[in-house]
């Protein structure tokens, strides 16, 4: 059979087109293209002449600048679609750097760098398990199961990782067994000798270098230790990670003068001072570069230069016990005796709080939470200009030391706060659920309590994923102002679902307060992190793209700054790639869509190969429809918040999931956390297809809703099947390697007396009684004994030699246990009143199922 040759061309050049749109090319090569489909059309000279003028404009750069591009600045100008950025905001979008927030802006993420990023693992402690309670600190490994960790990935010394192993299994675990977190709510304070430990171990100078008398940790250590704190009390962490992270401490190390750092380093190490930072203000909360507070420079009668300060602050944490204050304020120069003119800026200075003139009399009570946080004022407080942070020369720069600060804050305490929270519900849902019955059964049988604990598991899972991602990063040198931003607000969001549904699993149990109650205080709590160093709803909108699609866009940034300056060659050089950019992302979207990303390539393992070409389907359509978007609004986008926030839901959960991808790598591909892996991605998929569909239906462009509704008929992602939710509570509710690997390094006391403790002796006698009681409702169903409940057929049993005495002991004990640790708190109206428990309510059931003999 013929075939003429146009009918053999015109194909080969449709395909070719889709190729190069897909892959993305330079101008020279669609002129290549464009000249081919000349060529086989036969075009005549009139044509080809006009080609060839417009060929030679696009292609070169002096021609393309002079005709095309100094227009289209023009025209941006002219139409105002240029988006302003203040000067707060200039500072906060250059603090820090882009990381890997930039490969999802990009369309292509690259996936080799992404698994190639540090995940750092802390090996895991080989312990002997009790035989009284097979409880243990860590909980992380069973006896006899050593597991090993390539050092070589971690890029930690084995050193280090040891120092962290040690101060975990001693020093913290030592301070969380000093005070129970009821303990601590009672007195509405750490206990005094917790306080004192604090200072001896070095807990508020963990991140200040071991040569000004601090422990020098990474920001691996001081996560780690933050997570399993938290998983005693919230109290721990708020006063612990003040002093770490947001505070004079990490602006020093930063930027402190090498005077300011001998003297004020050792003295915060050995906690003789302690810190707070004041920044928040009545009418500056998320918007912080509103601040009102003052400072006007002047000169002394002893010819010194000095600062008058004047503010009022709220919000600050361990601001009534402080006696070293960081302040924020406007600093102003009225006689420009600092040389840097009048207006100099937003400044940090240190005073000491006894400094005539500071106020820091009173307290808030955030939540009853009994941490440290107050408002503080001070009037015509006098200083030496030597306290400015890094002296004179770091006068009015302090926002940006800000920005660079709450990022660490953001993106190291709030995650390890979180995953700390996260795995003592999983311990304690898991456990409660097998230990709790109803109608007969283990409430963990029931599909209305799976659902919840198959959240609570996932979710717990993706969490210690992306915490360990982040704090590799950062302690490889990474300042990902954008991931930190990610970070704070998704991982405080994802606590608070965990919490609501460890509430609702616990029942009754979980709203009686007392020292048997392990989440109410938690539950209480979750608003404080949702809250400060940048209200989520602000920090959703507004930080994670608002800032993100300028500062983590491959292109956009520059073109501003190319604007801003009137450089049409600069503007030229990047908008004619952004162009390109956009045209691709159109291919790669439509294409990855049309086959549910299988036209993507795929790294790291083949289990997960779909979940890494979502994610290139995923990133392409996000980044075409962020240009979109950039086009459409232009600099009015930042006021567009409900789109601007599902463009954000999208961007986080591409990181939470990219992080998710890292851990299974970095953990050796483990086939038993396939069901946590695969849960945790499906979850992530879906919330990204309801991001995706709320921006198609909702952006005033009606070609989108169309693709909407296509959006829904061919989903990226649907929540994870309850089959495999089954799976994650079958973990949570089954002892071994994989409840404690989800769980590591929190606080489990080996006291069963404690509400902890005798909740996982109860889930261990419960798991080992269930065999027995197996036995005996085998026995019963089979007609050997009356059909009755296995507990109550203990002594028919035993009579009828189906169980042994030994088994009727372990069932007694498991049955006793399971109803001491089922009982809820009680008071007298007295210890009520005054909020004081004894003991003696701590209600032993003494239930028994046979009479001793």
């Amino acid at each position: 059979m013929n075939i003429s040759f146009p009918t053999i061309i015109i194909p080969s050049l449709i395909l070719l087109f889709v190729i190069l749109g897909y892959i993305g090319v330079p101008l020279w090569t669609w002129s290549l293209y464009i000249a081919a489909i000349l060529g086989v059309c036969q075009a005549p000279i009139w044509l080809w002449s006009i080609f060839g003028i417009l060929a030679l404009v696009v292609n070169v750069p002096q021609l393309r600048q002079l005709i095309v591009t100094a227009p289209i600045v023009k025209a941006i100008k002219t139409l105002k679609l240029l988006p302003k950025i203040s000067a707060t905001e200039r500072e906060a979008i250059e603090a820090g750097n882009v990381w890997v927030d930039g490969e999802f802006f990009s369309g292509k993420p690259n996936f080799q760098r992404l698994l190639s990023e540090p995940y750092p693992l802390i090996p895991k402690t080989q312990f002997q398990l009790d035989k009284k309670d097979s409880l243990s600190d860590t909980g992380t490994q069973r006896r006899g199961d050593t597991e090993k960790y390539n050092n070589s990935e971690l890029r930690t010394p084995n050193s280090e990782l040891e120092q962290i192993r040690s101060f975990l299994d001693n020093q913290v675990k030592t301070v969380c067994q000093m005070a129970t977190d009821w303990e601590i709510h009672s007195r509405k304070d750490l206990p005094p000798q917790v306080w004192d430990y604090l200072r001896q171990e070095r807990f508020f100078g963990m991140m200040i270098p071991k040569e000004y008398g601090g422990l020098g940790f990474s920001n691996l250590a001081y996560s780690t230790v933050m997570t399993k704190l938290a998983s005693r009390s919230f109290t721990h962490t708020a006063t612990v990670g003040v002093t770490n992270s947001l505070g004079p401490a990490k602006l020093l190390l930063r930027y402190g003068t090498q005077a300011q750092k001998d003297y004020y380093l050792p003295r915060l190490a050995r906690g003789e001072e302690i810190p707070c930072f004041a920044l928040t203000e009545p009418n500056a909360g998320s918007d912080a570069a509103s601040i009102v507070s003052n400072g006007v420079v002047f000169r002394g009668e002893d010819g010194q230069l000095y600062l008058r300060l004047n503010w009022k602050k709220r919000y600050i944490t361990l601001a009534t016990i402080a006696t070293l204050m960081g302040l924020a304020f406007r600093l102003r120069d009225p006689d420009n005796l600092l040389g840097k003119g009048e207006d100099v800026g937003i400044t940090c200075a240190l005073i000491s709080t006894n400094t005539p003139g500071v106020i820091i009399d009173r307290r808030h009570d955030p939540m009853g939470v009994p941490f440290f946080n107050s408002p503080t004022e001070g009037h015509d407080v006098v200083i030496s200009v030597d306290q400015i942070i890094g002296g004179v020369e770091q006068a009015g720069r302090g926002w940006k030391m800000l920005m660079q600060s709450l990022a660490a804050g953001r993106g190291i305490s709030f995650p390890a706060t979180c995953t700390g929270i996260a795995k003592l519900v999983t311990r304690v849902t898991g456990a409660y659920s097998k230990v709790r019955r109803q109608f007969g059964l283990n409430i963990g049988r029931f599909e209305g309590i799976e659902e919840p604990l198959a959240r609570i598991g996932g979710l717990t899972y993706l969490m210690e994923a992306a915490r360990l991602y982040t704090v590799g990063a950062v302690d490889r040198g990474e300042q990902p102002a954008v991931i930190s931003a990610i970070a704070k607000y998704n991982f405080t969001e994802l606590s608070r679902q965990i919490i609501n549904d460890g509430m609702d699993i616990m029942g009754g149990a979980g709203i009686c307060r007392g020292p048997r109650n392990l989440l109410a205080n938690i539950y209480t709590a979750i608003p404080i992190p949702i809250t400060v160093e940048g209200a989520n709803i602000l920090t959703r909108t507004m930080i994670i793209f608002g800032q993100g699609a300028i500062r983590s866009h491959p292109y956009v940034y520059q073109e501003i700054e190319a604007l801003n300056k009137s450089d049409v060659k600069a503007f030229d050089g990047v908008f004619w790639h952004h162009l390109g950019s956009i045209v691709s992302n159109f291919f790669r979207a439509t294409l990855l869509n049309l086959t549910r990303g299988y036209l993507a390539s795929s790294s790291g393992s083949e289990t997960n190969a779909k979940y890494y070409r979502k994610l290139a389907w995923a990133s392409a359509t996000f980044a075409w429809l962020t240009d979109l978007s950039l086009i459409y609004f232009g600099g009015t986008l930042k006021r567009q918040e409900k789109l601007t926030g599902r463009f954000a839901d999208i961007l986080s959960w591409m990181y939470l999931g990219t992080a998710t991808l890292r851990r299974f790598e970095a953990e050796g591909q483990k086939a038993e956390d396939l069901p946590l892996v695969n849960w945790s991605m499906q979850y992530t998929f879906a919330q990204i297809q309801q991001g995706f569909v709320g921006i198609l239906s909702n952006m005033p462009i009606p070609l989108l809703k169309v693709v909407a509704v296509w959006w829904r008929l061919n989903p990226i992602g649907t929540m994870p099947s309850d089959r495999l939710g089954s799976e994650i509570a079958r973990i949570m509710q089954t002892p071994g390697t994989q409840r404690d690997n989800l769980t590591a390094d929190i606080h489990i006391p080996s006291n069963t007396e404690e509400a902890l403790g005798r909740l996982e002796q109860a889930f261990r006698l419960s798991v080992e009684a269930e065999s027995i009681l197996k036995k005996i409702k085998t026995a019963s169903s089979a007609g050997k004994l009356p059909k009755e409940r296995p507990e109550k057929l203990i002594r028919n049993a035993l009579e009828a030699k189906i169980i042994s005495l030994d088994e009727v002991e372990l069932v007694t004990q498991a049955e006793s246990v399971r109803n001491d640790t089922i009982e809820v708190d009680s008071f007298t109206l007295e210890e009520y009143q005054t909020g004081q428990k004894t003991t003696s309510t701590e209600i032993r059931s003494g239930f028994q199922l046979i009479p001793n003999s």
